[in-house]
């Protein structure tokens, strides 16, 4: 069974820079698709950012794009994403995610999540 778990989250101005962090164990992580994905409070949870087993092929949602950056090594069994200029529309919870897949991830094919981490933006 894997497990997830997510970290770097916290409070930040508009403008501001967060790098999110999620360690994988407990299945092959260098075999499957990660992802990133958030919920605001009142909001269903949406996707953020994908990536392929091999680091070779990127997602981002429209609301993110050329802000926020996925990035996986797999020697470290991890995954980050890196969030620039953030607004205070980013403020959610944070998921990480494996999907069941080795080249993409979306809700329907995730497998295992994290507990989430909380990026608040204050303006």
């Amino acid at each position: 069974q894997v497990r997830l778990v997510e970290s770097g989250g916290g409070l930040v101005q508009a403008g501001g820079s967060l790098r999110l962090s999620c360690a994988a164990s407990g299945r092959s992580f260098t075999a499957y698709a990660m992802g990133w994905f958030r919920q605001a409070p009142g909001k269903e949870r949406e996707f953020v950012a994908g990536i392929s087993w091999s680091g070779s092929t990127t997602a981002y949602a429209d609301s993110v794009k050329g802000r926020f950056t996925i990035s996986r090594d797999n020697a470290k069994n991890t995954v980050y994403l890196q969030m620039n200029s953030l607004k205070p529309e980013d403020t959610a919870l944070y998921y990480c995610a494996m999907s069941g897949s080795a080249y993409y991830i979306n809700p329907t094919n995730v497998d295992s999540w994290g507990q989430g981490t909380q990026v608040t933006v204050s303006s």
